[in-house]
């Protein structure tokens, strides 16, 4: 592969609602420009994206691949995403990278779910956009019907650049609505012909629609436009380009992977239409932490990031990276700004799905990769050692659904963790967290899918096999009234004996834990103090209900007595405990579980049945705020009534629906639980 300058460099990803044809449009486009010799299918389990063997037996892409080839004396660096919304990290990283996407519609299908979820994200980011319309040789494809969903559900400033022709399988081309010319294909060979004449109308009004749209895109074509002088083709194609990149035309293509029809015009329309790398501007910091820009020119000093890293058994770890200014050679010493320490990248090179091509240098814009270095983790800026440049991290949502998990085989602890911080490396949307209370390791993940994935990449990759759980609640006790009691623990057993004696008094208190004294006339030494709140802490780590640790209790030691020879620390930490049991009975305890603040994002049409779902939940409605086309509920819900919520929410909006959960407090728990719960907990 030549070497490219950056404003010959483009990087663009390829989304689209799950089996909307990503991976087999990206064999037909590396195919197309000579990449790859023979195009590989799904089905068959041989693409160059889907190298996975998670992916091939699920016959869908889990996780991003980069996949460059070389089309009319540009690079472009195509990045093939998963379609399902659980991997949204990996989509969020991509999306940082890149300067134009071409979302996928099933003609078969429409608009669909997953379509719109990664149109709102496409949005968000303000990336200018290609809609494709894949399987147009499907049966009861009504190209009119899809674009009007098109229209409807994603933006009006959608345009056809292409009106299909031919029916369900017989589609064999399209007529090019800006030259107005059929172009047919067959047997893999294409020729231009003249529009037909029952198209023509229709061909004239989508023209009309078009040119309306590239006036709008300047102050000169405008007014060219309404003197009613003709715009030339070199107008046309300069205000598509302003109009795509400022978000004010989205062209509307077609193709069929299956008889090859669309793949070099589709290649075309993202040189001409979609925007280059270089010259873009990124906002970013110096040492002092004020901000700076960084253009992506090669003149520029040297910076990049680093949006995805796999870890490969043989290859180990390989970070890609944006070079977002400057220029990067071979051998070069660079900083890590995160690190603010220097190392030496000694080899780049670029993938084309899991296979690398040796690469010398990568100026600005151009995506490539390093291996074996430890340091780098997603989200990290490489800079000029001399000229200091830190780039903002990409934010990604929190966990949302947690399963327990332990190995089948207890010789295979080590592996496991090891195979779980490599898993960690790979994708910031899941975590694990070892919790003591409940003795669980919990496994967190944005879904079903996304965890099930992680579960069949330690068996395949790692060699590890688990068993899973539900995640248990983890509550608190705490008490409801005030009360008293003493604590004496006396013990003869020959020689020195032990003899500690408190009066304590207990107390509901906002904090988690008080510990005050008000003893006079040295009735219990000072230096026995300590050991009576040592004690106190060390009882309320599992609380007299169901062995939840204890909080919100202030605890006052007012009274007591000691021995001059007896008496020591472990007598008074006993006396301590002893206090506590006394008072227990008369100190009204319960159950505190935790609440959360769940924010779900969901269509208009839910919003009524979401809502109540809540109620139902034990949940408080806190309000609604329109945002991005969508309603978001915000609400308080107890952690036990979400555990599995987003596959309840799945089921309740037909997939549509999202949210995202933070802790906020612990909250009584009604009194008619309470029994329940501490009978599950002294059952387990």
């Amino acid at each position: 592969m030549k070497q490219y300058k950056s404003d010959h460099i483009q990087n663009i990803a390829i989304l689209g609602h799950l089996n909307s044809g990503k991976t087999s449009l990206t064999e037909a486009m590396l195919f197309e420009a000579k990449a790859i010799s023979k195009k590989g299918s799904v089905d068959k389990k041989n693409t160059v994206s889907d190298y996975l063997l998670e992916e091939q037996t699920r016959q869908t892409s889990l996780i991003s691949s980069l996949l460059p080839l070389e089309w009319k004396d540009y690079k472009i660096n195509f990045l093939d995403t998963p379609g399902s919304e659980e991997f949204i990290g990996d989509l969020e990283n991509v999306l940082s990278v890149v300067e134009g996407a071409i979302l996928l519609v099933d003609a078969s299908s429409g608009v669909e779910v997953g379509t719109e979820a990664c149109w709102s994200e496409l949005r968000k980011r303000n990336i200018p956009t290609l809609i494709i319309l894949t399987k147009m040789d499907k049966e009861n494809v009504k190209f009119e019907d899809v674009l009007a969903e098109i229209k409807g559900q994603l933006s009006d400033n959608a345009i056809p650049f292409s009106l299909p022709l031919g029916k369900s399988a017989n589609f064999d081309g399209y007529i090019n609505v800006i030259t107005k010319k059929a172009r047919i294909f067959k047997d893999g060979k294409y020729h231009d012909d003249v529009a037909y004449d029952d198209k023509k109308d229709r061909v004239e009004e989508l023209y009309e629609q078009l040119l309306e749209k590239v006036a709008e895109s300047s102050e000169e074509l405008l007014e060219k436009y309404f003197s009613g002088e003709e715009l030339t083709p070199d107008d046309v194609r300069k205000g598509l380009l302003s109009g795509t990149k400022k978000g004010d035309v989205f062209p509307v293509g077609v193709i069929s992977v299956e008889n090859n029809v669309g793949i070099s015009t589709l290649l075309d329309m993202v040189v001409k239409y979609l925007p280059s790398a270089g010259g873009r501007e990124y906002q970013a910091f110096d040492q002092d932490g004020k901000e700076i820009v960084r253009k992506s020119l090669e003149s520029e000093p040297f910076s990049a990031q680093i949006f995805k890293t796999t870890v490969d058994p043989f290859a180990g770890t390989i970070s890609f990276m944006k070079v977002k200014s400057g220029v990067l050679k071979e051998n070069s010493e660079v900083k890590v700004a995160n690190l603010n320490e220097d190392i030496k990248i000694s080899n780049i090179f670029s993938m084309r799905g899991n296979v690398q091509i040796s690469v010398s240098e990568a100026p600005a814009g151009d995506i490539v990769c390093v291996a074996k270095v430890d340091e780098l983790r997603n989200s990290m800026t490489l800079c000029d050692k001399r000229v200091f440049t830190k780039y903002p991290a990409v934010e990604h949502p929190t966990p949302i659904l947690y399963m327990a998990i332990q190995p089948k085989n207890r010789q295979d602890e080590d592996k496991l963790s090891s195979s779980l911080n490599k898993l960690k490396l790979e994708d910031e949307t899941f975590e694990t967290v070892r919790n003591p209370e409940t003795a669980q390791l919990l496994i967190g993940g944005q879904g079903t899918t996304h965890i099930g994935y992680i579960l069949e990449r330690m068996k395949n990759t790692y060699k590890v096999e688990v068993d899973t759980h539900d995640q248990k609640v983890v509550y608190r006790e705490t008490i409801r009234a005030k009360g008293e009691a003493q604590g004496r623990h006396k013990k003869q057993s020959g020689g020195a004996g032990q003899f500690g004696d408190v009066f304590i008094r207990f107390e509901p208190t906002e904090e988690e834990f008080v510990f005050a004294e008000e003893i006079f006339g040295g009735a219990v030494p000072k230096n026995y103090f300590p050991a009576v709140e040592k004690g106190l802490r060390e009882t309320f780590e599992k609380g007299p209900l169901a062995g939840f640790p204890v909080v919100g209790v202030k605890c006052t030691l007012y009274d007591g007595s000691y021995h001059p020879v007896d008496s020591n620390e472990i007598s008074f930490r006993l006396a301590a405990n002893l206090a506590w049991r006394n008072a227990v009975p008369n100190l009204r305890p319960t159950i505190l579980e935790p609440i959360y603040r769940v924010d779900v994002t969901v269509k208009d049409d839910y919003v009524g049945d979401i809502m109540g779902d809540i109620t139902k939940r034990r949940g408080r409605v806190l309000g609604l705020e329109q945002k991005e086309g969508f309603q978001v509920i915000m609400a308080e819900v107890p952690e036990a009534e979400i555990t599995k919520y987003a596959i309840d929410l799945k089921a309740m909006t037909q997939g549509s629906g999202r949210f995202a959960r933070t802790f906020l407090r612990y909250e009584a728990v009604p009194e008619n639980l309470i029994d329940g719960i501490v009978k599950e907990y002294k059952a387990q």
